[in-house]
């Protein structure tokens, strides 16, 4: 009688996974409908977030036969449109493009989120792993990084380095530079990469490690190259040295951009939308804008994404400890 049971039991719910993964399949099926779909980028205009989704937005339009709207709500190290995106409706019509520091950064300095983002959103793609770049204003009396060392510490507290904000990966670098060299600058945090660039250009503030928004006034002289912030060289500027290989044993703040859902949308939208990322990412105005970026567009399973960002995430979170660093 027991195993009577059990087999209806178990045949009852083959039956009810059957039918889940067919309204799913259905449901991906007729997505998308008569509508747009709301991308939400959680850093302003201008920065390598936005630039990333901007480049996927239009060949992503045409394979879905629907407008992708791109939707900046930036604030908060990449909180406030991370939050938008967990508390939208999971139907397929809103997801998030995020920066690899508000995953993999953000949750282990901000005491309380407004939203759990292991459990309110889901991977779907990566997008493209950003390296940092050390530049500084032209005009500042030094040309390579040793020089830039020497002077930073002969005149501790007076330069300051800017950062899309609290918690991202160009302050978290920022940090690991200040103890690992022995500099004592002064950290302005900003609304997004692009803001900070600006206010370097206008003199502001001194230097930052930018995430590869910063190409054409290196190129033009405004600004300098002092060194890679990441693991390798980058193919852009090959004779450029990473500060690794400066003598900052192990430094590297490499993270990945990507996109997600609202946890509950249906596996089916999911994966059709990976599909696309996926092949987005390999048309080459996507590859040349991600690679302007000093990136590298990164196609992979929903499921590998989720792996890598977790990885990242302890990474960042035995250096922040290590570090003592806050939100503050």
């Amino acid at each position: 009688m027991a195993s009577s049971h059990f087999k209806r039991g178990a045949a009852a719910s083959l039956v009810a996974l059957a039918a889940i993964t067919a309204a799913s399949g259905a449901a991906a099926q007729a997505w998308p409908a008569a509508k747009p779909i709301r991308l939400i980028v959680n850093f302003p205009a201008g920065g390598s977030p936005d630039i990333i989704a901007r480049a996927v937005a239009g060949p992503l339009s045409q394979a879905l036969g629907q407008t992708v709207v791109v939707d900046n709500r930036s604030g908060a190290g990449g909180i406030v449109g991370s939050d938008a995106a967990a508390k939208s409706a999971p139907d397929g019509y809103t997801f998030l493009l995020s920066s690899g520091s508000a995953m993999s950064i953000v949750p282990h300095i901000t005491p309380k989120l407004p939203f759990d983002p292991n459990k309110d959103l889901v991977p779907v793609a990566a997008g493209a792993r950003l390296e940092l770049f050390l530049v500084s204003r032209a005009e500042l009396p030094f040309t390579n990084y040793a020089d830039f060392v020497k002077h930073v510490k002969a005149n501790p507290g007076r330069l300051s380095y800017g950062s899309p904000g609290n918690g991202t990966s160009p302050h978290i670098a920022g940090e690991m530079l200040k103890s690992q060299a022995g500099l004592f600058s002064v950290h302005i945090p900003y609304r997004g990469s692009g803001a900070a660039l600006q206010d370097m250009l206008a003199g502001n503030i001194d230097y930052a490690f930018d995430p590869g928004i910063a190409f054409q006034h290196i190129k033009s002289g405004k600004l300098r190259l002092l060194a890679m912030g990441s693991a390798k060289r980058s193919h852009l500027y090959p004779d450029t040295p990473t500060l690794a290989e400066l003598g900052l044993t192990g430094f590297d703040t490499g993270t990945t951009h990507g996109f997600w859902a609202p946890a509950g949308t249906p596996p089916a939208i999911v994966e059709r939308l990976n599909r696309e990322i996926n092949r987005a990412l390999t048309l080459q105005p996507v590859v040349d804008a991600i690679r302007a970026l000093g990136a590298d567009p990164t196609p992979m399973s929903a499921a590998d994404f989720g792996q890598l960002i977790q990885s990242d995430s302890r990474r960042y979170m035995a250096i922040i400890k290590e570090r003592k660093i806050s939100q503050d």
